[in-house]
C-alpha cells in the first residue's frame, strides 16, 4: 500500500532581508585608516572615535555622524523638561544636563548636545546621540525624582525622553 504525501509548495530561494534600523548617520563599516572630523577634531582608530592629539597630516579629514547631525539639525533624541519645579531650579537643572553630557562625552566624542532651548511645555533638548537624553534623565530623576518616561522608536532610531516635576 502506497501512502499519498501532501504536495508541498515549492520551495523559494530569494530571501527578503529586511533592515532592523536604518540610520543615514551611522557610519556604515570602519573607514580606512585613521581619520579626524575637520568640524569638531574628533579622531578616529582602531575602530572608534575619540577625544586625542594625531598628527593631521597624517589622517584623512572626514565629517563624524555627529557634526552632520548637527549641521543637517536632526537630532537622534529629545529630551522634554516641564513642570514648575524646572522654572524654580532652571540654572541648576541645566548644570547637571550639561555635567552628564560632559562626562559621556570625554568617552563617546558621537554624544552630544545640539541644542537646548525653550518650548509651549517647558525645555526642550536634542542630541546626537539615542543613549544620552536616558542617561540625563535618570540622572534628573535621581537627583530630584519626578516622573520620567522614555521612549525609545526602534524603527525610526530616535529616543524620546520627557521628565516632569511640579
Amino acid at each position: 500500500m502506497s501512502k499519498s504525501t501532501p504536495t508541498q509548495p515549492p520551495r523559494r530561494h530569494d530571501r527578503l532581508l529586511g533592515e532592523h534600523q536604518h540610520d543615514t548617520y551611522k557610519q556604515r563599516g570602519q573607514l580606512k585608516g585613521p581619520a579626524h572630523c575637520r568640524k569638531c577634531g574628533a579622531v578616529y582608530g582602531k575602530g572608534r572615535w575619540a577625544w586625542g592629539d594625531q598628527d593631521r597630516e597624517h589622517t584623512h579629514a572626514v565629517l563624524c555622524s555627529a557634526c552632520s547631525r548637527i549641521a543637517d539639525n536632526y537630532p537622534a533624541g529629545e529630551l522634554m523638561l516641564s513642570g514648575d519645579f524646572i522654572d524654580r531650579h532652571e540654572q541648576e537643572i541645566l548644570n547637571l544636563v550639561r555635567n552628564v553630557e560632559s562626562v559621556e562625552n570625554s568617552e563617546h566624542p558621537l554624544n552630544r548636545i545640539m541644542k537646548i532651548g525653550p518650548s509651549k511645555e517647558g525645555i526642550l533638548i536634542t542630541t546626537t546621540d539615542i543613549h544620552l537624553p536616558r542617561r540625563i534623565g535618570t540622572a534628573l530623576r535621581s537627583a530630584w525624582e519626578g516622573e520620567l518616561d522614555i521612549h525609545f522608536d526602534d524603527g525610526a532610531n530616535f529616543t524620546r525622553v520627557r521628565w516632569q516635576r511640579d
